[in-house]
C-alpha cells in the first residue's frame, strides 16, 4: 500500500494566516527532516517542519511563511486566485493529464447528482438545495469519477504492459478511484487500485506507482527484495517518491 505520507510522523495540522485581510488556509506537516520548507498546495499553503520542533520556533516560521506568501502572491497574482474563488464554476476549464475538460453546471430539483462526459464537456447535474460546500464536494467527487472513467483504459493498458513485460502475474481488476488516503494498493485478490489524484502527476510518477503495486504481487511487504524489484524496473524510483512527497498535496480535484 503506497500511502500519501509514508514518512510523516503526524497527520497535518490546520491553521490560517492573514494576508491582506484574507484568511489563507495552512497545512502543517511534521516530518523526519532537518529543514523547513514552504510550498503552495491546491487548497492551502504548505509548511513542512522537523518532527521535533519547539512551539516558539514554529510561530516564528509561520510569520516567515506569511512574508513568503505575501511576496509570492505579489509576484504571481494567479496563485492567490486559487484561494479566493469558492470552487468550480460553470464554464471552468480543467486540464488533467494533458486532456482539457469544460465544466457545465446544472442545478435542478433532483435527489441525486450526476455527471456525463461528451467530447470534452462534463455536464454536472446537482441538487439545487445543497449548501455551497456540499455542492463543491459533490463536484469534486463527480469530476474524479468521470475523468477517472475517461482515463481508465489508458491506465489499464499501462498496468497490463508493465505486468506482461516484468511480472507475468495473474491480476484481477484495475480500479481508478477517488482515493484520498493512498496513491495505490494491491488487494489480496490481486486487484490493482490507483487514486485518480495520480492523474495530476507526471507520467513517470504514475509508472512508478503502477510498478510499486505490481511488485506487491510477488513481494507483499516492503522488504529489501521488494525494493530491489522496483529498482530493477524504475532505477530512479526514489525521485518519483520524492516528487509525491513534495507535490502530492497539489494533486487534487
Amino acid at each position: 500500500d503506497l500511502t500519501l505520507a509514508k514518512n510523516r510522523k503526524y497527520p497535518p495540522a490546520h491553521t490560517t494566516i492573514d494576508i491582506d485581510g484574507q484568511a489563507i488556509p495552512v497545512k502543517l506537516f511534521m516530518e523526519r527532516r532537518m529543514n523547513v520548507r514552504f510550498s503552495v498546495g491546491s487548497d492551502a499553503l504548505i509548511i513542512r517542519v522537523p518532527s521535533v520542533f519547539p512551539r516558539p520556533k514554529l510561530l516564528a516560521e509561520l510569520q516567515r511563511l506569511q512574508k513568503w506568501a505575501t511576496d509570492t502572491f505579489a509576484k504571481h497574482p494567479e496563485i492567490k486566485k486559487r484561494f479566493i474563488r469558492d470552487g468550480y464554476e460553470d464554464g471552468d476549464r480543467l486540464l488533467v493529464g494533458g486532456r482539457q475538460y469544460t465544466i457545465v453546471l446544472v442545478e435542478e430539483d433532483r435527489k441525486t447528482n450526476s455527471a456525463r462526459l461528451d467530447k470534452g464537456r462534463i455536464t454536472l447535474k446537482l441538487n439545487r438545495t445543497g449548501s455551497p460546500e456540499q455542492k463543491q464536494e459533490a463536484i469534486r467527487t463527480l469530476l474524479s469519477r468521470v475523468i477517472g472513467q475517461d482515463f481508465h483504459p489508458w491506465i489499464s493498458e499501462k498496468v497490463k504492459t508493465y505486468n506482461e513485460r516484468y511480472f507475468q502475474q495473474q491480476i484481477g481488476k484495475v480500479f481508478l478511484k477517488h482515493n484520498k488516503t493512498n496513491w495505490g494498493s494491491c488487494s489480496s485478490n490481486s486487484n490493482i487500485n490507483l487514486s485518480t489524484r495520480l492523474l495530476f502527476a507526471p507520467e513517470a510518477v504514475i509508472d512508478y506507482v503502477i510498478v510499486h503495486e505490481l511488485a506487491h504481487l510477488v513481494e507483499f511487504n516492503h522488504s529489501p527484495r521488494f525494493w530491489n524489484i522496483v529498482e530493477s524496473i524504475i532505477p530512479n524510483y526514489q525521485e518519483q517518491e520524492q516528487w509525491l512527497k513534495d507535490h502530492g498535496s497539489e494533486c487534487n480535484f
